[in-house]
């Protein structure tokens, strides 16, 4: 019989990675090409996180990617770009969205159908003609989140640590809007109600009302947009997945599948290694955990004892953010048949983004969905003569909490025919002739394949108090043990694709840092 203490593992590294999600794989990637090894611990088959795709039938559904912003191309480099496929090597082949959006919403009784496209001066141009009168003041928005973007990229040229002196000289604006929230932000422009109303239309990717959502983090968010477009992974999000698993084990990293961590061990403030699932203790100085600080302190910090106070208040006092439902439908007929005309939609009951956002909490009807059609990005998607269509919504995790089991199948199936019909009333595509293949995800299904609080797929609510300013300012003050880093969709960046990766890439050279000040590299 094992000796308890005895490790099976018997390579020794640098750093443990724990998931392999966006944040997790960028951060060992991240060490792996600038020559540190590191072992990452994945609890799955698969590597990726949300970022993956399931199979029914025929067809291959992606899980919950539907785009990624701030990649551009080789000739418009955005971040993801830069950081992906020149930093790190990881060479993925992306394809450009078709347009931002189509959005269906009702304002002041009237009913409105947009379609707006990617480019400073082409969302501008539209946004007149649908508003007559508003470009002199989305010129204005357009500079201001250009200027947040640039003081965002000093503060990471300084290493997080700007001179105050240049920030108020330079970055006066940043300094000014970054404890306001959106719609202060856009009120004090003077933009047009119904401008407005457009202008909003990405909120639901924040995931919190306008009226409490950090400006920074969604100019930071719009100018990735704009600016650069959205492209997708021609081969779903595996693609991203594949490519730095392979780099990190070309540069010398190790990653292990169907290995869970059940413990982050701790001595007197410092970590001392990490115990599987399967009873392997291994020693390291450095863990990067791609989970939330509430998972990490609540439960994998062992003796708990070792876990500060200051610690769990600060992550108790944070907003989980929403989780997700999805509707995945494998239809028997092409997008032109079917009378697809774009790649996604936005669907919303109406103008008022509290309104919405209060619906999160209730299973009775849908009031907010988006929708895309993934053969309009990816033609050859799925097999000839099919479609595929995902339809999401948001909802709040404590609205399944008196779901019974007994309930739950019923509840979901119910609540996924409610969101087909929405789609089918508002834009006139008829679906249901054509199911083919018919799965739905719920906060359940996410909690159980990621292990994040409640299904949550949205990280922490990036409200003023705790948005993207906030959150990078106390990065030293966060680190309440020593040897361990964060990465992913709940850090400074906030949540998102671009932002776990970019996270994950700010945990790995920490990690980096603090070995080289150790004399281990």
């Amino acid at each position: 019989m094992q000796n308890q203490n005895e490790q099976r593992i018997d390579k020794s590294y640098d750093a443990i990675v724990i998931g392999a999600g966006n944040g997790g794989m960028a951060a060992a990637a991240t060490l792996a090409v600038n020559g540190v090894k590191p072992l990452v611990l994945e609890q799955h088959n698969l590597p990726g996180g949300f970022a993956t795709s399931f199979v029914r039938g025929r067809f291959e559904f992606e899980a919950v990617v539907h785009e990624v912003t701030g990649v551009g191309g080789p000739n418009n480099k955005g971040p993801v770009w830069e950081l992906l496929n020149d930093r790190l090597g990881a060479k993925i082949d992306w394809v450009d969205v078709p347009e931002a959006f189509r959005m269906f919403t009702t304002h002041n009784g009237e009913k409105m159908d947009v379609r707006m496209p990617f480019g400073v001066k082409e969302y501008t141009d539209q946004m007149e003609k649908y508003v007559p009168g508003s470009r002199e003041s989305m010129e204005r928005f357009m500079q201001l989140i250009q200027e947040i973007l640039d003081a965002l990229n000093y503060i990471k040229a300084c290493e997080g640590n700007p001179d105050r002196k240049v920030m108020l000289s330079k970055h006066s604006n940043f300094m000014k809007t970054s404890s306001y929230t959106l719609d202060q932000v856009v009120r004090s422009l003077k933009i047009p109600e119904k401008a407005k109303v457009i202008l909003y239309a990405y909120w639901l990717y924040m995931g919190i009302p306008v009226k409490r959502c950090s400006f920074t983090v969604y100019a930071a968010l719009m100018q990735a947009i704009i600016y650069k477009g959205a492209q997708g992974p021609k081969m779903r999000s595996h693609e991203f997945a594949s490519a730095l698993t392979n780099r990190i084990r070309e540069c010398g990293g190790v990653v292990q599948f169907n290995t869970r961590v059940e413990k982050i061990l701790v001595e007197n403030g410092q970590v001392v290694g990490v115990e599987t699932s399967q009873g392997d203790k291994l020693k390291v100085g450095h863990v990067i955990a791609n989970l939330s600080r509430t998972s990490v302190f609540h439960h994998l910090i062992h003796p708990h004892s070792e876990v500060p106070e200051i610690a769990i208040r600060q992550s108790n006092s944070r907003s989980q953010g929403n989780s997700a439902f999805v509707v995945y439908l494998g239809l028997d007929a092409t997008a032109d048949e079917l009378g697809f005309t774009d790649y996604s939609y936005f669907l919303f009951e109406n103008s008022d983004t509290e309104q919405l956002y209060a619906s999160f909490n209730r299973l009775d009807r849908p009031y907010v969905q988006a929708a895309i059609c993934l053969n309009k990005l990816i033609p050859d998607c799925s097999p000839p003569g099919t479609t595929i269509v995902s339809i999401t919504t948001l909802v709040r995790p404590e609205a399944w909490k008196d779901v019974t089991a007994e309930d739950y199948v019923s509840v979901k199936n119910r609540f996924a025919n409610e969101l087909i019909d929405q789609f089918e009333n508002v834009t006139g595509i008829k679906l249901r002739d054509h199911i083919e293949e018919f799965e739905v995800a719920t906060p359940q299904t996410f909690a159980r394949y990621t292990r994040t609080y409640n299904g949550g797929v949205y990280g922490y609510e990036p409200d003023t108090w705790d948005g993207l300013v906030p959150r990078l300012m106390m990065m030293d003050d966060d680190k309440v043990i020593k040897g361990l880093e964060f990465a992913g969709a709940y850090e400074a960046l906030c949540h998102g694709c671009r932002a776990s990766w970019l996270s994950g890439e700010i945990a790995g050279l920490r990690t980096k840092g603090n070995l080289k000040k150790e004399g281990r590299i």
